[in-house]
């Protein structure tokens, strides 16, 4: 290509003159020089010529096999950085948009109760560079209430409330994820420990590095900025997880994963009629337990019916290290039986769970009933894929307390029930 060029422009490659004449060799270097001069010129034009047309793609262009000279004597650079993917393509959006019917039956302690709600979240993260990404998240819900983004449709027709339950930047260095702000559940969990909709705020690590023959190992970290004020203590939690992730043993999979969850409750300033449920209060009405809770998930899959129909059990314990009562423990048993992925798609699924009154921080624990803690309950599901992305479930909470002591003017011998139908559609 450079000689083309130099045929181009008139200028012929230079080369050695036979002739010894010292005139003629100064001729020779001065002609040298010119057209040393003019392949620079050229260089640079065409240097210009390539920032404009990279400027109008919005992306480095791939350098051609020809390399020229002035550009060949340079040393490398340390990486060649692969051309940025276009905006549109690092930006993902996602959502949900849900409407539920319910029935609760209270056994003649309370009036029997038919309701309805609606749920819709709008999610978006932007990749900025192969290293940082940002994300948010807009629900539907009472934003006092963290547990929740359901809203009762009630009211006398009042609007939605929406607002943001994630705000996030996330660092990626290899097999290592950082999250800083509003930011989705870091955690391996089940509904006994943390409900499903509760996002921490604070500072998140999560690793996981890949084992040979298919296992892998997890760590994942939390601290958690529960309330924070000016004049006074603060309400942190401290949390850690390790996890394990065997590789195919025939049809069967495992894995466990192990954590302990500090709660530093300094102020309770910042909580709302939501927060407080069923854990034990002092007469000032701050906690009567502390809250330091070792949590163990082993969980079991297997493919032996085909993809299908995979089995899937769950396996929860926790226990609360800091509780001031011998009622400190729960646990929790799930079992799934099929996908709910493509259309024609079954699952059915139960859970058997008891969680005693202060073996978890009910603030953050599942509502899917109407104790948050001190209960025993049966579930029963079955969600059923009639288009794509979309999903009919119904699922039956049986339930009643566990302790007379802890139950008020209920009844703990009386089991409730409560009927959900809903259809959700994502995408």
């Amino acid at each position: 290509m450079l000689l083309l060029a130099l045929l181009a422009t008139g200028i012929a490659p230079a080369y050695a003159q036979q002739d010894g004449d010292h005139a003629a060799l100064l001729e020779q270097v001065a002609q040298l020089r010119a057209q040393q001069a003019q392949l620079a010129r050229m260089q640079q034009d065409n240097e210009a010529a390539l920032r404009a047309l990279e400027a109008r793609l919005g992306a480095p262009v791939a350098p051609t096999g020809t390399t020229p000279a002035a550009v060949a004597a340079l040393p490398p650079p340390a990486t060649q950085a692969a051309p940025a993917p276009d905006a549109p393509s690092r930006l993902k959006v996602s959502g949900d948009l849900r409407v539920r019917s319910q029935f609760d039956n209270a056994n003649g302690n309370a009036r029997d109760r038919t309701s309805g709600q609606v749920r819709g979240r709008l999610a978006a993260a932007f990749a900025v560079n192969d290293r940082i990404s940002i994300g948010a998240r807009l629900v539907t819900g009472n934003p006092d209430d963290p547990r929740s983004t359901d809203v009762q449709l009630s009211n006398w027709d009042d609007d939605l409330e929406v607002s943001l339950d994630q705000a996030w930047l996330k660092l990626t260095f290899g097999e290592l994820d950082l999250h800083a702000g509003k930011i989705p559940q870091p955690f391996t969990r089940t509904e006994l420990v943390w409900d499903g909709d509760v996002n921490p705020q604070g500072l998140s690590a999560n690793w996981k590095h890949a084992l040979d023959g298919g296992g892998a190992v997890r760590a994942n970290g939390l601290f958690f900025v529960v309330d924070e004020q000016a004049t006074g203590g603060d309400s942190t939690m401290a949390g850690a997880q390790l996890g394990y992730d065997s590789p195919a043993l025939g049809d069967w999979r495992f894995d466990v994963s192990a954590a302990h969850y500090r709660y530093s409750i300094g102020s309770t300033v910042g909580a709302t009629a939501t927060d407080w449920r069923s854990n034990l209060l002092r007469p000032d009405g701050s906690y009567l337990s502390g809250f330091h809770l070792n949590d163990v998930i082993v969980g079991a899959s297997w493919s032996g019916w085909g993809e299908r129909w995979p089995l899937r059990i769950v396996g929860d314990y926790v226990k609360n290290s800091a509780a001031r009562t011998d009622a400190d423990s729960g646990y929790g048993l799930d079992l799934l039986l099929g996908r709910a992925q493509q259309p024609g798609d079954w699952r059915v699924s139960y859970g058997h769970a008891m969680a005693e009154v202060d073996a978890v921080l009910t603030a953050f624990s599942h509502d899917n009933i109407s104790l948050g803690s001190n209960y025993r309950m049966h579930a029963f599901g079955v969600d059923y894929v009639p288009w794509p992305k979309t999903t009919l479930s119904a699922l039956w909470y049986r339930y009643r307390p566990l302790s007379g002591q802890y139950a008020g003017s209920a009844d703990p011998g009386d089991w409730l029930n409560r009927f959900r139908v809903a259809l959700m559609v994502g995408f």
